[in-house]
């Protein structure tokens, strides 16, 4: 997913990694050079839809629009292609 608005510099990263303890899910945040943010999250789908709900709600004045590229995987099956949830730089 990318998010675009004012989505740098007002701590997404930082909060989308503060969420994420919350839920078992892992993958990375990171700011990109055209001043969106990309985010690539894996979980069961009722933990994710959890944590990209409260990250909408608590950046919800930054964020300007969400381009998002969903992957479905059978049941509650987890790639496990991340061992955490990270901010990359």
């Amino acid at each position: 997913m990318t998010y675009s608005g004012n989505v740098q510099g007002v701590g997404f990263r930082y909060t989308a990694k503060s969420i994420a303890r919350g839920y078992d899910v892992s993958g990375f945040v990171q700011n990109l050079t055209d001043g969106r943010v990309k985010l690539v999250v894996e979980g069961a789908a009722d933990e994710l839809d959890c944590f990209l709900g409260e990250l909408a709600e608590q950046m919800a004045g930054s964020i300007r629009s969400v381009d998002c590229e969903r992957h479905a995987v059978l049941g509650d099956t987890v790639l496990g292609e991340f061992a955490e949830f990270a901010i990359r730089y």
